[in-house]
């Protein structure tokens, strides 16, 4: 899709500050949300009438009247898709599934981890619903086409069984990654939380054959902290970057 067509809202949610992404393609309305876990009533105000304190981040529209100036009348949720499964990231989900009976699109070795949600927030002390049941799979390399918007699927484990970085390609700009917890700004997800299949050296792994093929300009939207990109992290990240002691490891085998 062209740069002007795509509106990116970032929400920083939860006590956890955790990234929730709705993609929309301004020429239609089609509108993808990417991890909803947390916050969902903000997250569906500002969707639906621009109300309440709205996003952290935008690229596009922050009124009705602006976007009807870019010929829209209004957005159209048609799917949900998750990067995994921790509870920060999907505990909120059966909220907007209630509010959008839409799909939602989880990768499989998640799904054990997904039914974890409600009591691995009650740890946390927070209240959650009981866990959504994806009722559609995310498979490593897949196209996925929802509506109008075009995303390509990396499974990426390590931080979780079933960890995914989805990509949409902008042909006239940056295209962007919204990588869960796989990748962060000068750091990676962890590896040691319970029932998640954490292994340092296979999310590793993941990163260094997935990800940093990527184009270099590709703006990364990470699960928490500040957006980065391709070429800073693959020069500069201390754990998976191309100075790193893993990744000259990986480059001996």
């Amino acid at each position: 899709m062209l740069n002007n067509e795509l509106w990116i809202d970032s929400f920083i949610v939860g006590a956890l500050a955790m990234r929730c992404s709705v993609v929309t393609d301004l020429k239609t309305g089609d509108t993808v949300i990417i991890d909803g876990g947390s916050e969902t009533d903000r997250i569906i105000s500002w969707i639906e009438d621009f109300s309440g304190q709205g996003p952290d981040w935008s690229k596009g529209p922050s009124s009705f009247e602006s976007m009807k100036s870019s010929g829209l009348s209004k957005r159209k949720v048609i799917a949900l898709v998750n990067t995994h499964a921790h509870f920060d990231h999907s505990g909120e989900i059966p909220y907007l599934l209630d509010r959008y009976h839409v799909s939602w699109y989880l990768h499989p070795e998640d799904d054990y981890l997904q039914s974890l949600a409600q009591i691995s927030g009650q740890r946390w002390g927070f209240s959650l619903p009981t866990p959504a049941i994806a009722d559609k799979q995310l498979e490593d390399n897949m196209t996925l086409n929802l509506g109008s918007l075009t995303f390509e699927i990396y499974h990426t484990p390590g931080h979780t069984l079933g960890g995914c970085c989805i990509e949409v390609k902008v042909e006239d700009g940056p295209n962007h990654l919204f990588a869960g917890d796989t990748l962060f700004a000068g750091s990676v997800g962890r590896t040691d939380l319970p029932h998640s299949g954490g292994d340092f050296n296979l999310l590793a792994k993941s990163v260094i054959t997935k990800l940093w093929p990527l184009d270099l300009d590709t703006v990364v939207h990470p699960g928490h902290g500040p957006l980065t990109d391709i070429g800073v992290e693959k020069s500069t990240n201390p754990f998976v970057g191309v100075n790193s002691p893993i990744y000259v490891e990986f480059h001996k085998s």
